[in-house]
């Protein structure tokens, strides 16, 4: 009898202790104010050389807001409760694997992998109070990617890897964004 209510008491405890610790799992906790219901998502700024960044890094966000939020999601600033804007600071673009091919006379290396790095700065400002929400003026963005074709294609329009980076970075600014990381 003493031995169950010992291994109760312990349970109890452990229970109690892992329930207050502040874990929760990712994309299903928002501290977000309970009055905002929609965001605003106009386009982003490119202040970088990159042909139509700004362009797909919106895109990725509103489908991200959309797919894993339960925020309505408009493009007009003046639709919404917040309204997140966003700058694409800085981007670079660098070779990180390579692959070499070598003949009796030539030895040549193309790159594989890229290491991709950009900094943004986003501002989340609730519209009716104009408090900022949610401020990086530094937010920064690193990922690599393999290459599936030649390292001059890697960002042409409507380049799949392109895609693929504005998808990941929209989950991690959705993510920081909601959970206020």
């Amino acid at each position: 009898m003493r031995g169950h209510f010992l291994n109760s008491l312990v349970a109890l405890l452990a229970a109690a202790s892992f329930g207050g610790c502040g874990y929760h799992t990712a994309g299903h906790f928002s501290t977000m104010p309970k009055n905002v219901h929609v965001i605003a998502v106009p386009a982003m700024e490119n202040k970088t050389s990159t042909y139509r960044v700004e362009q797909k890094l919106t895109a990725a966000t509103i489908h991200e807001f959309l797919a894993k939020t339960k925020y309505r999601v408009v493009s007009d600033p003046n639709g919404g409760d917040a309204v997140l804007t966003g700058k694409v600071m800085k981007m670079e673009v660098v070779p990180l694997l390579f692959q070499t091919t070598s003949t009796a006379t030539t030895s040549t290396a193309q790159a594989t992998a890229m290491l991709v790095t950009m900094t943004c700065e986003v501002t989340l400002t609730d519209r009716a109070t104009e408090k900022v929400l949610y401020h990086n003026e530094k937010f920064v963005f690193r990922n690599e990617y393999e290459l599936s074709t030649d390292v001059r294609n890697f960002f042409q329009e409507g380049d799949p890897a392109l895609e693929r980076m504005a998808q990941d970075f929209a989950a991690r600014l959705v993510a920081a964004v909601t959970e206020n990381f």
